[in-house]
């Protein structure tokens, strides 16, 4: 059997993760379909007599101070969170797997060189960096929020693919296929790359909801994805001056990121299990 396969195993045992693994599905899926169905997450219909209303038939999750419909907002907002925080784990771990490998494979000064600068930005303070950046560019689009965050968060996982990559590169199975004469490339691909697979895909998995979070701060203090597009941070921001006399405006987009954040946590904790290659099958 191969390890692909007893990996899916190990993780279809492992009650939490599946479970996990299926609130991520159902959310992806509600974040996908739901917005189809919702009412104008931008519509104020009637910004005096509908504003803080409760629950209700017309309005599942009730409205908030501008008569916005929360569950629009709420099924919206979980479409900008998973876009973000998916989009910028995919790059970050991109950047750096590109890097780590180039560390643990060009030389010594090289290597020197790009662990150095990853030492420098590790210490830098990344929330601090975002603010900085955010400041000063005004109304920035989703696709830079995913960039900057991306740009901002690969430095750990260049480390974890330079451990690997320096651990395999003098392996029996490598030596024998530069022997062999299999160009360095071809040892890379078929070689290192399945190797290192793993702690990358673990890496980006547990970064998801680090992003998720990262976002929704930025959004609540008015940076990022800037309103009136809806996402969790601003949504609770709205709801925070009417939080005893209509808590449902924050509730629901808390209670919806601490479910998206449990749920990937989950299910990265049962992927490194799964992938560790020493656990039983």
């Amino acid at each position: 059997m191969s390890p692909w396969r007893l990996a899916a195993r190990r993780f279809a045992r492992n009650r939490p993760a599946v479970r996990g693994a299926a609130l991520v599905a159902l959310l992806a899926l509600a974040a996908l379909v739901g917005p189809l169905f919702a009412a104008d997450p931008l519509a104020q219909p009637d910004p005096v007599r509908l504003q803080d209303r409760p629950p209700s038939a017309d309005h599942l999750m009730g409205t908030d101070p501008f008569s916005r419909d929360v569950l629009s907002r709420t099924l919206h907002g979980a479409r900008v969170s998973l876009v973000v925080g998916v989009g910028a784990a995919l790059l970050a771990v991109t950047l750096g797997a590109g890097v780590g490998l180039v560390a643990g494979l060009a030389g010594r000064r090289t290597d020197q060189l790009l662990m150095r600068g990853v030492d420098v930005a590790l210490a830098l303070p990344r929330i601090l960096l975002l603010l900085a950046v955010f400041a000063v560019w005004d109304n920035a689009p989703a696709a830079a929020v995913v960039g900057l965050i991306a740009a901002t968060g690969w430095f750990q996982t260049s480390r974890i693919v330079r451990a690997a990559v320096l651990s395999l590169r003098e392996a029996d199975f490598v030596v024998a296929a530069r022997a062999l004469g299999e160009p360095g490339w071809g040892i890379v691909r078929r070689h290192l790359l399945p190797h290192v697979a793993a702690p990358v895909i673990v890496s980006a998995s547990l970064d998801v909801g680090n992003i998720i979070l990262l976002e929704a701060g930025l959004s609540y203090l008015g940076l990022g994805v800037r309103p009136p597009t809806p996402t969790w941070g601003n949504m609770i921001m709205d709801g925070k001056d009417v939080l005893l006399s209509a808590p449902w405006v924050a509730l629901a987009p808390g209670l919806a990121l601490v479910v998206t954040v449990v749920a990937f946590n989950l299910a990265a904790d049962g992927l490194r299990d799964a992938l560790d290659p020493r656990a039983a099958a």
